[in-house]
């Protein structure tokens, strides 16, 4: 038991693993944001591609 909390100590006052936390977050609100983004754009492409193969189908007749 005194082991263990030995380790939670030394675990608790070790901040290396904060600069990872903080990076990751920072990536995960870029992806999001991204991913945000690329929804909203993706509806108008949709639109481009269905008039662009009503076009490619209005021509092979």
């Amino acid at each position: 038991m005194i082991a263990i909390r030995r380790m939670l100590r030394r675990l608790g006052a070790d901040t290396r693993g904060a600069t990872a936390i903080e990076y990751g977050l920072i990536c995960s609100l870029i992806i999001i944001a991204m991913m945000t983004g690329l929804a909203a754009l993706g509806g108008g492409s949709a639109g481009m591609w269905g008039k662009i193969q009503s076009n490619v189908e209005t021509s092979m007749k």
